[in-house]
């Protein structure tokens, strides 16, 4: 069994074919037609016998070291009392908070930043609300390259803090279009290479970068034994939706799975949802609203997205508001010991509505938690009261302890 990658990308929807110059930005001859899709990498796969690696299914020369922190073999945890709870045959979550700046984003980070070390470039930028730009600032900084991160006034604190302390040069704007307007600006005059999007509409991230979430992929179907039959991903422009779709594909070509497994969107506004009823091309945009699931906070959503979903046979599944968003990371955090995020914890509201009416007691689901709830702090702290401040008597304690039941 052996994967090569080809050297080349190719257009999600028409086939076209483009050289790496052309990589980033999306298909042109798509968005003529009035529909933003994004390239991916293409390899040739082959049942030959030989030994298969990981790495040989990422775009990476195999002749240079990777650019790695130590990122992925996360762990995948079975949840068996929130899965009993909700009514779902086996529930596990893929605990990406392990990572090095503790989030899913180390994954795609370490692909487009060895990509563009290995292609001669001296600055990355990127365009982030937070995880993107934290995971990117730090593995520049292990590359040796310039980073420029462009993100929002509103982004929580802690987020600001990584970036800049790995080093990067951290802009703040209002709003995301200003963003990829100077960013294209860039990626233009100067040549930096982009690490996230750009485009408006949007494609997708660095499409090198989106195949290191194929990674996640693998190490389900290792982990768990088998595909699972669901795996629930929180989803805005659909990177990590893309390339954990591509991964198990990429099991299915060599012959080490039989199956792709549905693969499901979580999102907080609906636009995968509104364009898959309407059977539409185009994610969005929808209404949209604040909600502390600010990394995929996007009314839009991305061809990439919608590709992986019909491809797998999969759905989308909107979380509602913020009250079950926070009302899910406490209830993760207090049964099972995990502080998620309040993206991290969309995966499993939406596993909590496709378990209505016994609909998943059957079934085997791998959810997706993308960040560690220390990114954002403030947001938990909504839900809960500060500790009483007791007379130091065991008396008091005991008071205290059945009023709190």
């Amino acid at each position: 069994m052996s994967i090569t990658y080809l050297g080349e990308l190719v257009c999600l929807r028409c086939a076209a074919r483009y050289g790496e110059a052309a990589a980033f930005g999306g298909c042109p001859a798509c968005a003529a037609q009035g529909v933003p899709v994004a390239l991916r990498p293409d390899y040739a796969i082959a049942r030959d016998g030989a030994p298969w690696r990981w790495r040989d299914a990422l775009p990476l020369p195999q002749d240079r070291p990777p650019v790695s922190l130590g990122e992925g073999g996360t762990p995948l945890l079975p949840l068996r009392r929130l899965g009993g709870e909700l009514g779902i045959g086996e529930l596990y979550l893929k605990d990406e908070s392990r990572n090095p700046t503790w989030s899913w984003k180390d994954r795609l980070a370490s692909v487009a930043v060895a990509k563009a070390a290995a292609d001669g470039a001296d600055t990355v930028i990127v365009s982030t609300s937070g995880n993107h730009g934290a995971a990117v600032a730090a593995y520049a900084a292990a590359a040796g390259l310039r980073c420029v991160v462009l993100t929002m006034r509103s982004a929580p604190a802690a987020m600001r803090t990584l970036m800049q302390v790995y080093g990067a040069a951290v802009f703040a704007y209002e709003d995301g279009p200003s963003r990829w307007a100077v960013m294209r600006e860039a990626v233009r005059a100067h040549g930096w290479v982009p690490m996230s999007n750009f485009a408006d509409p949007p494609v997708g991230s660095n499409p090198f970068g989106v195949d290191g979430y194929k990674t996640i992929a693998f190490e389900i179907a290792r982990d768990l034994g088998r595909v699972p039959d669901d795996v629930i991903v929180p989803a805005s422009y659909a990177d990590g939706l893309a390339g954990i779709y591509r991964g198990f594909a990429d099991l299915v070509a060599l012959g080490l799975a039989e199956r792709v497994p549905r693969l499901i969107a979580g999102e907080v506004f609906g636009p995968y949802t509104r364009a898959l009823t309407a059977g539409d091309d185009l994610a969005g945009p929808v209404p949209a609203r604040d909600t502390r699931a600010f990394s995929i906070a996007s009314p839009v959503g991305t061809y990439q997205g919608l590709d992986a979903l019909r491809r797998s046979g999969g759905r989308a599944v909107v979380t509602g508001d913020d009250r079950a968003l926070l009302a899910m990371q406490q209830q993760v955090a207090a049964t099972e010991g995990l502080y998620l995020e309040v993206t991290g914890v969309v995966p499993l509201v939406a596993a909590r509505t496709l378990a209505g009416g016994g609909a998943l007691r059957e079934r085997t689901v791998a959810a997706v938690g993308t960040s560690t709830g220390l990114k954002d702090v403030a947001a938990t702290a909504e839900l809960l009261r500060d500790p009483p401040v007791l007379p130091p008597t065991l008396a008091a304690l005991d008071r205290a302890l059945e009023e709190r039941t």
